[in-house]
């Protein structure tokens, strides 16, 4: 019930204007920020952790800032999942379209770590492009099923799991799919490899650089920046980067913390818009306890 009444409120909002629609989604960040005990304490250890010298008072700061943000972003998810194809790309514009041009039919990776932008600037190039891209099954089964119907409401999108592993991925890109690639998230120690992000041991999926070696795939990185004062969001798709493979020899170890490095680069740029929410370090190196 819970989950059809917060679709419901998402639903209802998104036919607000959107200038007026992103000051809804602050405000109620900002409210969040007061109440949700929990998820705030995650958001304050993980900054505690990777902005060590950062004051107290500035990363509470940091943590409402991207309370807020977060929030706008859920709300206006609405327009991605219920608006016009039209409205959507209004709402989100894109720069940097010719680096994807300049290697059609190439194996393309478009590295899109975690930033609140990131799933209404996926809808919005899939309003343009097909693409392959991979999914955590939701707990739900509602929620998990209106997900994937709304992910792919353009019908441009193959959406692959992640229990499916990489294969399906690999032939979608082969038939020249570029992928829309998320990560940066904590999936378990099975297949990660720990290495530094922000100077802590961070489980961390070494497939990108196993899919740049299996299909001699173009990594461009993909991120989608929510603008100030209800301006709408951007996405940057930027020229080719080379981080990866790190070396001429296979190396997972290597290749990770080269994208850890990079994303840690991008985060610096917008800092209240990473996914701090998420418990980014909750896998720990054996014998080392959670910090959450």
């Amino acid at each position: 019930m819970g989950t059809r009444i917060a679709l419901l409120l998402v639903w209802l909002l998104h036919f607000l204007p959107f200038r007026l629609l992103a000051l809804v989604g602050h405000g109620l960040g900002l409210a969040l920020f007061r109440i949700a005990g929990a998820r705030r304490r995650v958001v304050l250890t993980n900054l505690a952790l990777c902005f060590p010298r950062m004051s107290e008072a500035d990363r509470r700061r940091l943590a409402r800032a991207h309370f807020a943000a977060f929030t706008r972003s859920v709300l206006d998810r609405g327009i991605a999942w219920w608006s016009s194809r039209e409205r959507l790309m209004r709402v989100v514009r894109v720069d940097g379209q010719e680096h994807l041009g300049a290697y059609a039919g190439r194996p393309v990776v478009l590295l899109a770590p975690h930033f609140v932008g990131l799933d209404i600037g996926a809808q919005r190039l899939a309003a343009e492009y097909s693409a392959v891209s991979m999914y955590s099954r939701q707990k739900n089964p509602l929620f998990d099923a209106f997900l994937r119907e709304k992910r792919n409401r353009f019908g441009s999108v193959t959406l692959v799991s992640r229990q499916q592993g990489l294969r399906p991925v690999l032939r979608a890109m082969r038939k020249g799919l570029p992928l829309y690639y998320l990560p940066d998230m904590d999936l378990g120690a099975r297949d990660s490899v720990f290495v530094p992000f922000f100077g802590v041991q961070a489980a961390t999926v070494p497939a990108l650089s196993r899919i740049v070696r299996l299909t001699g795939a173009v990594v461009l990185p993909c991120i989608t920046e929510q603008l100030p004062g209800g301006a709408g969001y951007r996405v940057r798709i930027h020229p080719p980067w080379t981080g990866v493979p790190a070396s001429g020899e296979p190396d997972d170890a290597a290749d990770a913390l080269a994208m850890n490095a990079f994303i840690e680069a991008a985060v610096a740029g917008m800092p209240a818009q990473y996914h701090w929410l998420h418990k980014r370090f909750k896998t720990r190196p054996p014998g080392e306890p959670s910090p959450y």
